[in-house]
């Protein structure tokens, strides 16, 4: 299995969505826990967050193997959150 790497901001409710789909996804599909996931809170932790700067705008955005493949969009529903995770745990497992 692949890593999953997040950049979140604490207070991004757009970020919350990402977390609460992640859990839920996780208890339908047990094999969605083994991923391991990485949590980068872009203000606490820049230093981390900086070599992804130049491939994302939005927060949550998440990448495997460095490459993007979620970027929140503002105005983004929970199931389109939702949606984009699955996407990127299958792509983890594969």
């Amino acid at each position: 299995m692949k890593k999953i790497t997040v950049l979140h901001l604490d207070s991004c409710p757009y970020c919350h969505n990402a977390k609460r789909a992640m859990e839920e996804l996780t208890v339908a599909t047990p094999e969605y826990a083994e991923i391991d996931v990485e949590w980068i809170e872009e203000n606490r932790q820049s230093a981390l967050a900086k070599p992804y700067g130049k491939d994302y705008y939005y927060v949550p955005s998440i990448f495997i193997d460095g490459k993007k493949v979620y970027e929140a969009h503002p105005g983004e529903s929970y199931e389109e959150c939702r949606e984009a995770v699955e996407l990127a745990f299958k792509t983890a497992c594969a």
